[in-house]
């Protein structure tokens, strides 16, 4: 079947939200003049950790610590790096060059929809995407193929039509569930080799035009 339709993960693939949220995580334990340990801090689902991660912190700093404070100075940090965030690199050619040919195009996250539409309408790409399945809306978050499912629900289409873009080992075992090819582009946190279950791995959108890109999967 042609491909009628592309569903687009958000944090980590349309935006670098993975980074900012890193990096904002990073400021907070140096504020209390400690370390973060950034091998356990990606998890292997798509689920908020916010609480877990609070929970480290609070461990660490002892009776203390001020949840309510140290969230206040953890997301205006985390705000003041997304006054300058936009698409990562190659993806608003890919959306543009989607639109010339007529694709439809959708957003299928496991992150909250509020979050997902004020990022993208910040950034003036929200009219793009005539479609946003989120993770406050579904039961499963990612591998659960929950989300992909709604997108394709809301879209219309059978999974055969649609292809997916993922940056996560669970996000493609999400959309693989959900019965899509998929394309990787692994984040920096993520290891390449265990995305073997992709159709196709790519290092970034910007090395490879969108068009010979869905003839290869």
């Amino acid at each position: 079947m042609a491909t009628k339709a592309l569903i687009f993960d958000f944090d980590g693939l349309l935006m670098d939200t993975e980074t900012t949220l890193l990096d904002s995580w990073r400021a907070e334990w140096r504020h209390h003049g400690l370390e973060l340990d950034e091998s356990r801090f990606f998890a292997d689902h798509g689920g908020d950790t916010t609480e877990e991660q609070y929970a480290l912190l609070k461990a660490a700093v002892g009776a203390g610590f001020d949840r309510a404070a140290s969230h206040a100075r953890r997301t205006a940090y985390r705000q003041e790096l997304h006054v300058t965030l936009g698409l990562t690199a190659g993806l608003a050619t890919w959306l543009a060059e989607a639109e010339g040919i007529g694709l439809r195009l959708a957003v299928a996250s496991s992150s909250r929809r509020a979050w997902v539409a004020g990022n993208l309408a910040r950034t003036g790409d929200l009219p793009r995407f005539e479609v946003l399945a989120c993770g406050d809306e579904v039961d499963g978050h990612k591998p659960d193929p929950a989300v992909y499912l709604l997108a394709l629900e809301r879209l219309g289409l059978p999974p055969e039509e649609a292809v997916a873009f993922e940056d996560t080992p669970h996000g493609v075992t999400a959309a693989v569930a959900a019965g899509l090819r998929c394309v990787a582009i692994p984040n920096a946190y993520a290891r390449s080799s265990r995305f073997g279950h992709a159709g196709l791995i790519l290092p970034s959108a910007a090395t490879m035009s969108l068009t010979e890109v869905l003839s290869r999967v």
